[in-house]
């Protein structure tokens, strides 16, 4: 994909997450981009994501679910004010709640697809509800309740 990701767009003070910060190099590092109205985000699982043998761990699948929707929230929220992605002043957004529904195994030797939709957006609230497939199957479902991210989050503890 020729476009910028979502998260490659996030300050440099706000993109450390284990999940989606570029920063961080021993995290995920997901990318996520616009796809007409929803999101999307691959991510091929590494050996050591397994939960039993051939499956991929559940604290694995609700981090790509709630990172690429928080992802898909300051997306949401730049796209509803006409604003380019990563324009100051930016939007960034923490989890407030996640629910994630584990519906079928996931095979951990599958490229996984992630895909985001607003479900509400009112005012620092935006409801994500997300889903992620292997191999076009449904594994899991989440939503995610995303509230923009206080200001003094992206400081360091002592400034």
């Amino acid at each position: 994909m020729a476009e910028l990701a979502i998260q490659d767009s996030y300050p440099d003070n706000v993109a450390h997450c284990y999940g989606c910060g570029r920063l961080n190099e021993h995290g995920l590092q997901i990318k996520s981009y616009w796809d007409g109205d929803e999101t999307v985000c691959y991510f091929r699982p590494r050996p050591y994501h397994t939960a039993i043998p051939g499956y991929v761990y559940g604290g694995l699948i609700a981090s790509l679910i709630d990172c690429h929707g928080t992802g898909t929230a300051a997306a949401a929220a730049y796209r509803a004010e006409g604003r380019t992605m990563g324009a100051e002043p930016a939007h960034r957004f923490v989890t407030a709640s996640l629910h994630v529904d584990f519906l079928h195994p996931t095979p951990i030797d599958a490229v996984l697809e992630v895909r985001g939709q607003v479900k509400e957006l009112k005012g620092r609230k935006i409801i994500v509800s997300v889903t992620l497939s292997a191999r076009g199957e449904v594994c899991a479902r989440g939503e995610i309740v995303c509230i923009e991210m206080p200001e003094e989050f992206g400081r360091q503890i002592g400034e």
